[in-house]
Order: structure tokens, then sequence, then C-alpha cells
């Protein structure tokens, strides 16, 4: 059942700026429109601070985030069913596509929306969407009420359009399980609407490929520019959905890893190491052993998650042989024999028109030492400090129709955390950041263009158990990017994320659900802004209920 307590404090003016989401002021007026709409009927705050319960109920809001609703244009439109489906267990959903006829084969925008509703009681569950084998989807979901909740997700997916240009079969799945006691059926349906037009060509890849089952990647002997998507989780229930609390074997604590918690996703072509990346600290719906953190906002990336992407045009020369090539991706730090993580692979591939076979070579392929110290110091509060890093740079040129364009790019990934637990792990806390800096130039045809982003990911708070096994959980999320566009040495654009939730969520242990007395509050604030303009949007909860509503720059 939808909540029937409605939105406060709808203020300010949207700008969705074209330089930052990709839409002209007619689509950022008509995307705020949307989510104007998509409200109803805004109520004094005094009175709906005044119907927040003691604590939680059988009902709650229905999970909702502050990010930006995706802009769509002002075209004709087709939509077309991917899945309408239920899941009770682990068998995925099979079906088939087939393009719409009436919005011809290039769209100007493709957006996905995946709708859900589940009742009762059930865990987190993870899932997927596949199209003719590329993964267009990786997605968590709410824990429902016993009342029921319902919830959507939008992605734009315009640059898998090569993919929807014809017939493919669709998998999904989102792995469940359905008993006396865990009683919620996840009900879903997944559509894709087109939206005639043509996008910019830089955007939109030429091929969308995905690897052989020996992991092997055959390219069009004309690619000049190639991207790797990885969907890295750590995910399965096990140690590795909390991989940033993993402490080395000497430490005593319930997650040990070797060497700690440092985890690093790398991607290796032929056995040379092509990429690194710093992996998303994910917080699914049920993180932190507190699920009334997430029933209304869920933590950044959770219904959403978005892929690594790696820049492997340095390597298209090797790869334009015409073979195939062996593609392996990996996690620096799990413990040898350990699952939990999972990690497919999509390779965007764009090609040159006017040539049959674009050669050339790498240059340079040059990694640091990764540094990865996790220090053990015990006591009355154990405690383990880790501080980690690494880089690589790789470069390379393609010899073009349009001339010789050489790549260069320059990774570098550091990791700092404390982790402080006490003896029964009664008392267990993090203060941890990660940043990611990327650097990709491009010289040829024209002004070098540098696109360099600087990504920070942090995680703080602790969770406390007392004597009365009351359970409380305090924590703080924090995902930013700073996004920094040069042409010859001076900036052309730019544009800054910050997406921080907030929560403070108690329980108590070992109770029937109605014996829980539980409370908790939880707030996001999502900003995005820079040369183009601005979009900041703020929500709050207490008990379920949604308090506050806010946007405006």
């Amino acid at each position: 059942m939808r909540n029937r307590i409605v939105m406060s404090m709808l203020a300010g003016a949207t700008l969705l700026a074209s330089t930052l989401l990709g839409v002209s002021p007619a689509q950022a007026a008509e995307a705020k429109a949307q989510l104007v709409d998509s409200k109803t009927q805004a109520v004094d705050a005094k009175a709906q601070v005044a119907d927040v319960p003691a604590e939680f109920g059988t009902d709650w809001h229905d999970p909702l985030t502050a990010a930006p609703p995706i802009a769509k244009p002002a075209t004709k439109s087709c939509q077309v069913t991917l899945a309408d489906t239920e899941f009770r267990d682990f068998t995925p959903y099979k079906g088939t596509y087939t393009p719409p006829k009436a919005c011809g084969d290039h769209w100007s925008k493709v957006v996905l929306r995946l709708d859900g509703t589940v009742k009762g009681r059930q865990y987190d569950r993870l899932g997927y969407l596949h199209v003719g084998g590329v993964e267009i989807l990786r997605t968590s979901t709410p824990e429902p009420s016993p009342d029921g909740i319902a919830w959507s997700v939008e992605k734009d997916v315009t640059r898998y359009s090569a993919t929807f240009r014809t017939a493919q079969d669709v998998e999904m799945l989102i792995g469940n399980v359905v008993d006396d006691t865990y009683t919620g059926v996840i009900g879903v349906k997944a559509t894709l609407t087109f939206y005639e037009g043509r996008p910019a060509a830089a955007q939109t890849p030429d091929r969308v490929l995905t690897l052989a089952a020996d992991s092997t990647l055959t390219t069009p002997r004309n690619t000049e520019r190639i991207v790797a998507e990885v969907y890295a989780t750590g995910s399965g229930g096990g140690c590795e959905e909390f991989w940033y609390l993993a402490v080395p074997d000497s430490a005593p604590y319930s997650c040990q890893a070797d060497k700690g918690p440092y985890r690093e996703v790398q991607i290796k072509v032929d056995g040379q190491l092509a990429g690194i990346a710093a992996p998303f600290p994910n917080v699914w719906t049920g993180g932190w052993s507190d699920p009334f953190l997430w029933y209304v906002i869920p933590g950044p990336r959770a219904f959403d998650v978005k892929p690594i992407e790696y820049d492997l045009t340095p390597f298209a020369g090797l790869l334009n042989d015409g073979r195939p090539h062996r593609i392996d991706v990996s996690v620096v730090g799990v413990p040898e024999g350990q699952s939990g993580w999972s990690a497919p692979v999509n390779v965007l591939v764009w090609q040159d028109a006017q040539r049959a076979h674009v050669t050339g070579k790498l240059t340079l392929d040059r990694a640091g030492e990764l540094a990865n110290s996790s220090t053990y110091t015990p006591g009355s509060e154990e405690r383990v400090d880790t501080d980690a890093g690494h880089r690589l740079t790789t470069a390379g040129y393609v010899d073009t129709s349009h001339g010789r364009v050489r790549t260069t790019v320059d990774r570098t990934l550091a990791n700092t955390s404390v982790h402080r637990w006490i003896d029964g792990e009664n008392m267990d806390g993090l203060d941890a950041t990660w940043t990611d800096d990327e650097s990709v130039t491009v010289d040829g045809r024209g002004p070098a263009r540098t696109t360099a982003t600087h990504r920070t990911y942090t995680m703080n708070g602790a969770t406390t158990i007392g004597t009365d096994d009351r359970l409380r959980t305090v924590l703080t999320l924090g995902d930013r990017a700073a996004v920094v566009d040069t042409r010859d040495g001076r900036r052309t654009g730019w544009s800054r994320l910050d997406d921080t939730y907030s929560g403070d969520a108690t329980y108590t242990l070992n109770v029937p659900r109605d014996q829980r007395h539980a409370v908790g509050t939880s707030s996001e604030r999502y900003r995005l802004y820079g040369s183009g303009g601005c979009y900041d949007r703020s929500l709050s909860t207490a008990q379920g209920v949604l308090t506050e509503d806010r946007s405006g720059c």
C-alpha cells in the first residue's frame, strides 16, 4: 500500500543543465514538471510532522531516492515490454525482445524503467537484466512492509542502442526464496521507451559486445575506441558483501581476509594489466544489520548499480588483429577460493566507417607497485588501520581515416580506513575513504582533449548492541565525483556530484517483528552542478514517513 502521508516543502527552481545531464533547457523544464507531477499535493510541514508515528508500524512510504529523473525528449516515443513476471526462486525469466517499428532504428534516447512490488517479509535481493547477453541493469530490491510496497527505477540505456536494433533474447533474474517465513514474492515489469531522433555519435557506440564462453573477445578490425564496462558487486550473503569490514587473519573478527579490506577491480588483456578501479562500497537494503535505515531511502546506487568503466583504447591496435583475445576481470584482496563477487563485462566499440582495418600500437603499460598496509592493534577496543593504493598508466595510438589518434589513460587509486570493534562485536565501526582519480587524454584531429575525473566514496558509521538487546546503527555514506574537461589545456566544461546519505535507526533484537519497537531517521541530499546549471534535492524521513522533499538550487 502506498503511504498516504504526502510530501512536504517542494520549493525552488530546478535546472537540469544540458552540460550536466545532456538535455536542452526545454527538456530540463519538462523533467522538472515530471518531478513535480510525480508528487501528491504538498501539505504544511508542521501538520505532517504531527503524523509521524512514535515507531515503525506495518506500513511506510514507498522507497524513493533524491537522484534526478531521466529527462525525456519531446519527440515521438514507442514502448516495448521486456519482462512482466514474478520471482519466487532462482529461476530466470526468459523472453524475447523485438524492436519497435514505429520509431525508426535510431533514437535520441532510450529509457529503461523497472516497476516492482513486494509484500510481507523478504530479504534484500540482487538482480540483473540482459538483452542479447548485454547487461543493461544490475539492481537490488528494497525490503517490504507487511502491507506491501512499490518502487521504480529508471535508467538511460541509450548507449546500448546497437543491441536494441535487432531481435534479442531477454533474461532477467532477481533470485528469491519464498517459504513460510519469507513470504515476499517480487513482482516486476521492465520496459524500454524509445524516443525518435539521433544521439551524439560520440556517446553511442557502434557495437556492444560480450565475452565468449572462454572469456575471449574479438573486436571488429576497424575499431578506433574501446570502453569496457564491469558491473562489479560484492554480494551473496558472505563476507565479501561487507568486504570493507574485512580484517587481516591475525585479528579476531568474524570476517577475515589475508591482507585486510583493500579491494581493487582489475581488467587484463591477454594477461597484461589494462585497467584498475576502486569498487563502489555498495550497501544493500539489509546492510549494517539494520533494515530500518533503508526502508524509504536506499543507499546510493543500491537500485541502479553503476558499472566501472575502463578506457581500453590504448589496446585497440593489439585487439584489432581479428583474433580472439582473453579478457580477465579479477578482484584483488579476495581470499583464494572464496566466492562472493560478480563482474559481468560489456565492451563498447566505436568503428571507423572509412577503414576496413585500423592499425595501431600499445606504447606504454606501466603499473606502480600495489601498496597495501593493514595493521592490527589489539586492545579493549580492537583496531585495524588500512592504507592502500595503486597506479596504472597506459598509452597507445590508432591510425584512422582521420589521422593518428593517441590515447593516454592514467588512473590512481587510494584507500584509507580505520575499523574499530570490541570483543563480541557488540560495537563495530568504520571510517573509510576511497579515491579513484582518472585522466584520459586524446590527441589527434585537433587540440588535445582531456577528461579528468576525481571520484570519492566515503563510509562513516557504527553499529552498537546494548545490554537490553537494542541495536543502533548510525551511518553516513558519500558518493562524490568531480569532472573537468579541457581542450588544449583550457577548461571547456566541469561538473560536481555530491550524493550523501545519513541514517540513524534502533530496534530490539531477538523478538517478533511487532515487538521490535523500531525508530529511525534517514536523509539524502543529491547535488549535481557545474558549467551548465544545477540540480539539488533533499529527502528526510522519520519512522518510515517522508517528512521533507525539497528541491531547489
